[in-house]
C-alpha cells in the first residue's frame, strides 16, 4: 500500500474550475495506474467538500480517509495562466486541509505494510498541518520510504518546514526554481548538479529528481546522474499538475525497480500528456495508456 498525505482543493481558472491539489493529483494518477493507494486529506462541510467527498469515493478511495471540517471551508486556489500556459496561484489561507488531524484512521494505516508515503510542503504551512505531518511521518515503519515533493508556493513555506521534510525524505522531487530557493535558504553554492549532489549527501537521499521545464529533467541516484530531454513537441494547454504527473510516474517506477532511464522517459511523456489537457486531472483515461509498460529507451 502507498499513502498520500496532503491537500485536495478546487483550482479556479478563468471560466472553469478543476479538482486539484498536488497530493491528490499524485494519488489519483497512482490509482489510475492500478497501484494501491490511500489518500488522506480534509475538506469543509460545504457544497465543495461534499462534491469532493463524492468524487473521491466514486474513484475508489476510502471515504473515511477524507476528514470533514465543520469550521473551515474547502480549499481553493485561483489560477491565472500566462501566454505559455504557465500558472500563477493565489492560494486561499486557513482552509480545511490546514487543519488535518492525526486521526486513528490515519495512524492505523501507518501500521499496515506501507511502501511509499508521499507528502509535500503546502499541507504544512499551518502549525497544525506541520505538526500533524511530521508526527505521522515519525510513526511510520522504518521500511516505508518517504517521497517529499518540495513544491514551494509563495508565502506557504518556511526553512523549518523544508529542513524537517528533507530530513524525513528518502526521495525528493524539486524543480529548478525551487532549487535556487533552497540554495539561498541554506547558503549552498555551486551549479545545479553540484547542489543536487549536496542535497543528496546532506540528507542521505536515495534519489533526487530535478525538473527543468522545457529543458527536460534529471534523476540523481547512487548509480549516477541521468538526464532526459523532452521527447516530442508539446501543444501546451496549461502546465498545471505537470509536476504531479511526473511525480506519480517516478513513484511507480521506483516501486517497480525500473532503471533511471526508463523512469525519466515515462515520467516525461506522462507530464507532457497532462500539459496537453485542461487542469491536472485528465478526464480521458487514454492518457494513462502505455505509460507504465513502456520499454526502456534505447
Amino acid at each position: 500500500m502507498n499513502l498520500v498525505i496532503g491537500e485536495i482543493l478546487f483550482d479556479i481558472f478563468p471560466g472553469y474550475r478543476r479538482l486539484g491539489g498536488a497530493p491528490f493529483n499524485v494519488a489519483f494518477h497512482l490509482k489510475q495506474f492500478g497501484l494501491p493507494v490511500r489518500f488522506f486529506s480534509r475538506v469543509g462541510c460545504d457544497p465543495q467538500g461534499e462534491e469532493i467527498s463524492e468524487f473521491v469515493a466514486g474513484k475508489g478511495f476510502r471515504p473515511g480517509d477524507v476528514q470533514i471540517d465543520f469550521e473551515h471551508p474547502t480549499g481553493t486556489v485561483r489560477v491565472l495562466l500566462d501566454g505559455k500556459g504557465v500558472p500563477q496561484f493565489e492560494i486561499i489561507a486557513d482552509v480545511a486541509y490546514d487543519h488535518l488531524e492525526p486521526s486513528p484512521v490515519v495512524v492505523s494505516a501507518l501500521k499496515d505494510s506501507v511502501d511509499v508515503i508521499y507528502f509535500g510542503t503546502l499541507i504544512q504551512r499551518s502549525d497544525v498541518g506541520y505538526q500533524t505531518v511530521q508526527h505521522l511521518l515519525n510513526l511510520r515503519d522504518p521500511r516505508a520510504q518517504c517521497f517529499y515533493d518540495v513544491n514551494l508556493r509563495p508565502n506557504c513555506y518556511s526553512r523549518r518546514i523544508v529542513q524537517d521534510s528533507l530530513q524525513q525524505a528518502d526521495h525528493v522531487k524539486v524543480n529548478e526554481q525551487e532549487l535556487v530557493i533552497l540554495q539561498d535558504m541554506f547558503g549552498w553554492k555551486g551549479s545545479p548538479t553540484e547542489l543536487a549532489r549536496q542535497l543528496m549527501e546532506i540528507h542521505e537521499l536515495t534519489t533526487l529528481s530535478l525538473t527543468r521545464g522545457e529543458a527536460g529533467s534529471d534523476l540523481f541516484t547512487a548509480a549516477g546522474h541521468f538526464t532526459a530531454p523532452l521527447t516530442r513537441p508539446i501543444k501546451v494547454v496549461d502546465t498545471v499538475g505537470a509536476g504531479d504527473a511526473y511525480a506519480a510516474v517516478l513513484i511507480a517506477g521506483l516501486l517497480q525497480n525500473w532503471q533511471p532511464e526508463q523512469i525519466l522517459h515515462a515520467a516525461t511523456e506522462f507530464a507532457a500528456r497532462v500539459c496537453e489537457t485542461e487542469g491536472a486531472i485528465p478526464s480521458d483515461g487514454a492518457l494513462y495508456t502505455g505509460i507504465l509498460d513502456k520499454e526502456e529507451p534505447r
